[in-house]
């Protein structure tokens, strides 16, 4: 059996009054996607149980079948990982955005979605101010870098950036016990970033400049069983974002590098799919994140987040028609979470879910979306346990109605 789990990234929403009162999912064009769902079964599941911060993190978390609640302690030892990078035990790690700010408001999450070039150089002048041997700065990808620090942080609550876009900086700095020198980081990065070259020129080519930093996610790093354990299958997952990667590689997962990648509305759909296809000629498992969609939900563009799940129904398309050579297998089509283009956050509430099985027959729902699950025969309350039932097959033995 050979199964695959497509998340497209952010892709749930609520009704949009541009799109007369549809979701993106109902408006988009997405014939494969409406195939699993037609051919499949449908339902709802909550991938962020309460209590938890609405994020990529805890809902990819879920999905792979662990619960957050137990599993989970941050987001920055996940990218950590990622990176091949490993904590002490006495160490903590942040994720550390380059964000645009203007007149004390934060504008900008992804410093305009600044190139890793830029950030690296960036990343470098940081370590040169702030590094010490309890603190370094380690760059990544785009916006998307790291801070490790030794200590204890885990009493301090830090709000992500995404979630704070257009509020005043000072009302959204880190809060609780041992806050200060996170703050402190913060604070004084807008003095060394304001003029530094890369943002002077951007600020020449009219792009928003990288000129302060946000800290947020922290945390130690986890440990879990590996799916392997858990399920006994043997797996890939594909992603150009680091935190999937390192939720990838506490389960066990083999991250594959794909060409083009981006984590961006520019990403290598099509060979996204092909290395999907080619992994699973020796492995069980392949689990294919695009983030896409979810960046369109960020910044509130109705069109750009129906041009993404457009794309991303080619990449089903794909894997698909490649599916067709094995006899038995099993496509699980799941959002991580909402990112409603009216909010331009993260959300809550339950995201719909289809799952075809060549060897199984379906619930007969016309299409994927909100609408369409919430009518489904499977909700559920628990998220973790929806890989249980897509590994499960036997639907009777774990319905969920």
């Amino acid at each position: 059996m050979k199964y695959v789990i497509l998340v497209p990234d952010g892709a749930a929403d609520r009704p949009v009054k541009e799109l007369n009162g549809k979701t993106p999912l109902q408006v988009a064009k997405i014939p494969n996607m409406n195939f699993i769902a037609r051919e499949g079964i449908v339902g709802t599941v909550k991938t962020v149980p309460q209590g938890t911060i609405p994020g990529s993190d805890v809902a990819n978390l879920t999905i792979l079948g662990y619960n957050p609640l137990e599993y989970f302690t941050g987001r920055g030892p996940l990218e950590a990982a990622s990176r091949g990078i490993s904590l002490n035990p006495d160490e903590f790690a942040f994720r550390c955005n380059l964000i645009s700010v203007e007149q004390g408001i934060l504008k900008d999450y992804s410093a305009g979605h600044i190139s890793s070039e830029e950030g690296r150089s960036i990343i470098e002048a940081l370590n040169q101010k702030f590094g010490t041997s309890n603190v370094r700065f380690l760059a990544g990808v785009s916006y998307r870098h790291l801070m490790i620090i030794k200590g204890d942080f885990s009493k301090i609550t830090c709000a992500p950036p995404h979630n704070v876009v257009n509020q005043p900086i000072r009302d959204n700095l880190p809060q609780g016990e041992d806050a200060g020198l996170i703050r402190d980081f913060v604070v004084s990065s807008q003095e060394l970033l304001e003029n530094h070259p890369v943002n002077l020129r951007r600020k020449e080519r009219g792009k928003n400049p990288a000129n302060m930093i946000w800290l947020w996610g922290q945390g130690k790093a986890p440990t879990f069983p590996t799916v392997k354990e858990k399920y006994g299958l043997d797996g890939a997952i594909i992603s150009a974002v680091d935190l999937i990667k390192g939720i990838g590689y506490f389960a066990g997962l083999e991250p594959l590098e794909v060409p083009g990648a981006t984590g961006y509305f520019d990403t290598n759909y099509e060979q996204k799919a092909e290395y999907a296809l080619r992994a699973l000629e020796k492995k069980d498992l392949v689990f294919v994140h695009v983030e896409a969609s979810d960046e369109a939900g960020h910044q509130g563009s109705t069109k750009d987040k129906i041009r993404a799940l457009e794309n991303f129904d080619r990449l089903v398309k794909i894997i698909l028609e490649g599916l067709k050579k094995y006899p038995n297998y099993r496509v699980l089509l799941v959002p991580d979470h909402a990112t409603p283009l009216e909010l331009r956050i993260h959300t809550d509430e339950p995201v719909p879910f289809a799952l075809y099985s060549s060897n199984d027959s379906g619930d007969g729902a016309e299409s994927f979306n909100e609408l369409s699950a919430l009518k489904g025969s499977h909700h559920f309350e628990e998220g973790y346990e929806l890989m249980t039932f897509f590994v499960g097959g036997v639907r009777k033995e774990f319905s969920h109605k």
